[in-house]
């Protein structure tokens, strides 16, 4: 069963709407489904904000993303929680704008906060909640597109630009969508919502113009 919820992201107000901050914006859809989340009291703990409640902990490290591991590690070795009982909210290049996806271990993907994971506990065997932000190049993954994108440097920059206004408003749907999958995931456990969360798009479908629906003269 999982205990914590581990959200990643950078601290400061320049980063606030960032892509690599969705899991943060996620976690403020969280009291729309878990009525005592609201409630919580954030402590400045274990090199983050820390909220608890029984066997539901919730963890935003404040030491930038590449060193995330060492928050969740404070938190994990003081509550005494197992790797597999972690859960770690983070953006996904790989995964197209507006999915959300649940998985247990595997690779690291460049992502610096998973990496600082590994590092710290020594395995990539934790479970993800993954919120798609698409490439820089708006490409999927593995269909080409340009090579510039590819680079670090320009991955980087793509991760740590700011959502559109309008992209802000897309994702309501979409936080709301994984605010309620982790809800499902720390209370039931996450093995059996694999299937249907495997790769999900949360967008809300797009509005048909009324002009479409009529029969042309």
């Amino acid at each position: 069963m999982l205990q914590l919820a581990a959200f990643f992201g950078n601290p400061g107000r320049e980063y606030a709407h960032n892509r690599h901050n969705a899991p943060w914006m996620l976690a403020e859809a969280l009291p729309s489904v878990l009525p005592f989340y609201s409630s919580l009291i954030w402590q400045k703990k274990f090199k983050g904000l820390y909220a608890g409640r029984d066997a539901c902990h919730f963890l935003m490290p404040q030491t930038y993303m590449n060193r995330s591991g060492e928050s969740v590690m404070a938190a994990a070795s003081f509550y005494k929680i197992k790797l597999e009982e972690i859960i770690v909210v983070h953006d996904e290049i790989e995964l197209p704008f507006g999915t959300i996806s649940l998985k247990f271990s595997g690779g690291l993907g460049g992502h610096n906060g998973l990496r600082s994971m590994k590092a710290c506990f020594g395995s990539a065997d934790f479970w993800r909640l993954r919120v798609g932000v698409g490439r820089p190049d708006g490409r999927a993954p593995g269909k080409g597109g340009n090579p510039e994108s590819s680079r670090e440097a320009g991955i980087a920059a793509w991760v740590l630009s700011d959502f559109t206004d309008g992209e802000r408003e897309e994702l309501v749907p979409v936080f709301a969508a994984g605010a309620q999958l982790l809800e499902q995931a720390m209370a039931c456990g996450p093995e059996k919502l694999l299937p249907e969360w495997a790769k999900k798009n949360c967008l809300a479908p797009a509005r048909v113009p009324v002009d479409a629906l009529l029969d042309p003269l």
